[in-house]
């Protein structure tokens, strides 16, 4: 096993992980504002400008549960693995952990869970981005848009991983400042105090004024949960970045500190605009998008147009940080065995060239698999990825719960963040995201979703147990 998936004693010669130059050849070519900037970004997805009106709809004001339940499990599994990764920052994060605490077993099937949930992303985010793009300029077809942007990001996480993360800056920058702007403008149109609004302005009224907060009953928060989960994938991602940045310990602290009042900002905040300008059951939050709709009530000129384009933003946000996501999680797999050695290796920059263009080839697959063939072998790779982001919530939690006692007895001072009332809270969160996953077992929508998941979820598991036993058989006899 790697140096850094093991905890290291206080006066080993590796003892300065986290502090300066990684010690796996990666490049400390991360700053601060960077990781700041990426910490912030990771939690603002695609999904909450494109998919909120959908969990609206079925849910009405009580949606604001429905993500209020939802960031609290991604809170509290940030703060797991911030403590994890404070204490050993690592490229491969939860599945380093998860390797070192539950067996070479789990490490190796949630890492490549995880590397092919991000790669089935790439198509998905490319596919979005191209339409975009096409509607502006339809001369160039939607698949030549989608290679363009495949290409470009490509050739920017080649580069190095400092030119990764100034694209990241430029667009999670976007992003934050939108949905910023967004609530501040927002609320001020809610109590009619916005200079030439065109929304009236009705207070907290529209929370209630349409069949109640709850208007189609309690168990719709259930179904807002399962619409809503998925657009917070992608907060751990600085957790995998740490690894790469100037002080990874202090940009985890920093990073898993900030959390709470990121998700109660970027979600709640925006979603809470939109529901006090407009009923939630006006028929523009679904035909228009729940942004547009807001921000048409308004009275802001062209807004259809403002919202492309900030969806744009945050498509090729999500098509940047996917494509290095799953290098560095193939990085650390090649470099803990797990996959080929050529993944392992980096160029004279610190970048691991081998495990981008692997992760980029599938990835371009994958595109074509969306035009070619997207109601069958494309169908089938977006199911069985879907539900992924809950079993790396769920394997995190077991890792925690394993990796505290590692700490205190190995390296207690390097117990920096701790998980808040572990190991109840632990257990709590891991019993939310099981019930999460057991309903939709049960929910028509994401029946096949759950199903697919788990049976590709099974084979990547087993196949990592018969590799872990051969190698320890290979070792006794050896």
């Amino acid at each position: 096993m790697s140096s850094t998936t093991t905890l290291q004693k206080e006066g080993d010669p590796t003892d300065n992980i986290g502090e300066g130059q990684p010690s796996d050849g990666l490049k400390a070519g991360l700053k601060n504002r960077h990781l700041s900037m990426i910490a912030i970004g990771g939690v603002i997805g695609a999904g909450l400008f494109v998919g909120s009106g959908g969990g609206i709809a079925k849910a009405g004001p009580a949606i604001l549960i429905s993500y209020a339940l939802v960031g609290a499990m991604v809170v509290f599994v940030m703060r797991m693995l911030g403590e994890m990764a404070a204490a050993s920052p690592n490229s491969g994060s939860f599945s380093a952990y998860a390797d070192r605490a539950l067996g070479r077993w789990a490490g190796f099937s949630i890492g490549w869970l995880y590397w092919f949930f991000w790669v089935v992303v790439l198509a998905v985010e490319a596919t979005a981005g191209a339409a975009i793009l096409e509607s502006w300029i339809p001369a160039v077809p939607q698949w030549g848009w989608a290679l363009i942007v495949m290409a470009v990001l490509t050739a920017t996480n080649l580069g190095s991983v400092a030119s990764y993360g100034e694209f990241e800056f430029w667009f999670a920058g976007i992003k934050v400042v939108a949905i910023g702007a967004f609530v501040i403008v927002g609320m001020l149109a809610v109590f009619g105090v916005l200079p030439g609004s065109d929304n009236p302005g009705a207070g907290f009224a529209h929370l209630t004024d349409a069949g109640g907060f709850f208007p189609n009953g309690y168990g719709a928060v259930l179904t807002g949960v399962l619409m809503v989960v998925f657009s917070f994938m992608g907060s751990e991602i600085v957790t995998l970045a740490a690894g790469e940045s100037e002080n990874p310990r202090k940009a985890v602290t920093r990073a898993t500190n900030s959390v709470i009042w990121r998700i109660g900002v970027f979600y709640l905040g925006s979603i809470f605009i939109v529901l006090t300008l407009l009923p939630w059951n006006d028929k523009s939050i679904t035909e228009k998008g729940s942004y547009v709709a807001a921000l048409d009530s308004i009275g802001i000129a062209h807004a259809g147009t403002i919202m492309e384009v900030i969806v744009l933003t945050a498509v090729l946000s999500c098509l940047n940080s996917g494509l290095y996501t799953a290098s560095r999680m193939a990085f650390s797999l090649g470099e803990r065995g797990d996959a080929p050695k050529a993944f392992a290796k980096v160029n004279s920059r610190g970048v691991p060239v081998a495990a981008i263009l692997g992760s980029t080839v599938f990835g371009f697959v994958a595109v074509y698999f969306n035009y070619a063939f997207k109601d069958t072998v494309f169908n089938f790779l977006l199911n069985s990825s879907g539900a992924i982001a809950l079993f790396v919530w769920l394997v995190i939690c077991f890792t925690q719960l394993k990796m505290r006692g590692i700490l205190v007895r190995e390296a207690p001072e390097k117990l920096t963040v701790k998980m808040w009332l572990f190991p109840w809270l632990t257990w709590a969160t891991a019993a939310l995201i099981t019930f999460v996953i057991g309903y939709m077992f049960v929910d028509d929508a994401n029946r096949e979703v759950v199903t697919l998941s788990t049976l590709v979820a099974g084979v990547v598991v087993l196949v990592g147990v018969v590799l872990d036993f051969r190698r320890k058989r290979a070792a006794v006899q050896g």
